[in-house]
């Protein structure tokens, strides 16, 4: 079903083609129509779990979409930046640990769920979303800004590089824990 909050996470997948597009172009108030874009699709991201919660509007779509869209507008972004030039250099290993983070956390996450284990998101990988979600607001914007909003952005996504490798050890710490050795199957056949 169709509610508030599951309009704004499609609202959220429906803005990253724009965002995209906005790139391709990399110069002038193209950088500010991909910040802007990118700047509501995160401010999207917090409402629609405000009015889930707020409404008790959470719905197994939402639970299903909310994450994907996430990682789909950091994954595309990131991807544009490295292609841009604005993340060049040792700057890619951080948009790489970002990335490879999310991949493995997707792929925890589907695991466990079919154990019936939920892996709630930490208050240090909220603070690792905002880091990551301001330094690549400052890195959409470089070329029209002064150089220390570039540098502020940078910095910012070592620090959400650095909490994401955090966060992703203690998601996986608490997944390994959920992980046993297959048990030989009925009959003894392997």
């Amino acid at each position: 079903m169709l509610n508030l909050p599951n309009l704004l996470t499609l609202s959220r997948i429906a803005a990253i083609p724009l965002v995209v597009a906005c790139l391709w172009f990399d110069r002038g108030w193209m950088q500010w129509a991909a910040m802007s874009l990118f700047v509501i699709a995160c401010v999207t991201d917090w409402f629609d779990g405000y009015f889930a919660r707020r409404y008790h509007q959470i719905s197994r779509l939402g639970r299903f979409l909310d994450p994907i869209a996430d990682k789909l507008l950091v994954a595309a972004t990131l991807l544009m930046l490295v292609y841009n030039g604005a993340l060049h250099g040792i700057h890619v290993i951080a948009a790489l640990v970002i990335l490879m983070r999310e991949i493995l956390v997707s792929g925890l996450r589907e695991f466990l769920a079919e154990l019936r284990v939920g892996m709630p998101v930490s208050q240090l990988a909220k603070w690792k979303t905002g880091a990551q979600m301001v330094a690549i607001a400052f890195l959409l914007v470089r070329d029209a800004t002064p150089p220390i909003v570039t540098d502020t952005g940078l910095a910012l996504i070592w620090i959400a590089a650095g909490l994401t490798l955090i966060t992703g050890y203690d998601y996986l710490r608490t997944g390994l824990r959920h992980m046993a050795e297959d048990q030989p199957s009925p009959g003894g056949a392997e």
